[in-house]
């Protein structure tokens, strides 16, 4: 495996409210999250902060060769614990109200490979050299575009484009959307709004596909995005995958 993850606050933002991970434990199995902030007085950075934390320490901690069926028990019950923490700040900080996150996470072991989803993060895997979109963006603009009230190309430039229908601190009880993937994929890629906004799937699949190292991979993405504006902090998690899949 190779993995590399970095987070960039783009050229409009002053300062970074996302947060990203990849841990991997010692039975090789890996967890790669991203988080996307929001929120004044540097709020988003603190929610996201709490949510990619605790990830990574309770993964460590506890993650040790669940079943599938485990695994998405613990990835429920870790979105829970995160909501109450953030919910527990705002009340012990009142000036941080309104406080929340994005979350989209991955975990590959050698059984099986699944996706979670809070928000308009994304979940992408690369297929045969083809990038799919895993994830479902929880957003008022992609339920009017399911219901057919809205073309794609309304979608696009609407003005409410980003306005979220669930995050995490946001609402209480809160539920994550879980995907069971196909384990036959080469690569997977995690990333905010921040990436997604400014390139589309076929831009970002053709520097996925270039022959270049995993690290200037993540790093070119990001730098087309500010090409193209930068107008929001960009996170990218990346992994790919060994031939032999192990």
């Amino acid at each position: 495996m190779k993995s590399f993850y970095l987070t960039d606050s783009g050229k409009i933002r002053d300062h970074n409210e996302d947060s990203v991970i990849i841990v991997r434990n010692m039975n090789n199995e890996y967890l790669m999250a991203v988080a996307d902030g929001m929120g004044g007085h540097s709020a988003g950075e603190i929610a996201s902060s709490i949510a990619i934390s605790y990830l990574a320490k309770h993964f460590n901690d506890t993650f040790v060769k669940l079943s599938k069926q485990d695994a998405v028990k613990w990835i429920r019950q870790s979105v829970s614990e995160i909501n109450s923490l953030i919910f527990r700040y705002v009340e012990d900080h009142p000036e941080s109200k309104g406080m929340g996150t994005t979350l989209v996470l991955s975990i590959l072991t050698k059984d099986y490979l699944l996706f979670g989803n809070i928000g308009d993060s994304s979940g992408f895997v690369i297929k045969d050299n083809k990038i799919h979109k895993v994830t479902y963006d929880h957003t008022l603009v992609n339920l009017l575009l399911t219901a057919g009230e809205l073309t794609k190309e309304e979608a696009s430039c609407h003005p409410k484009k980003n306005v979220l229908m669930k995050a995490l601190g946001a609402n209480d009880p809160i539920d994550i959307d879980i995907f069971d993937c196909d384990m036959a994929v080469s690569s997977i890629l995690l990333s905010s709004d921040g990436l997604t906004n400014m390139l589309d799937e076929t831009q970002i699949e053709k520097v996925l596909n270039s022959d270049i190292e995993i690290e200037d991979k993540v790093i070119k993405l990001i730098r087309k995005a500010n090409n193209r504006g930068g107008t929001d902090n960009i996170s990218i998690a990346y992994l790919i995958r060994d031939k032999e899949g192990e």
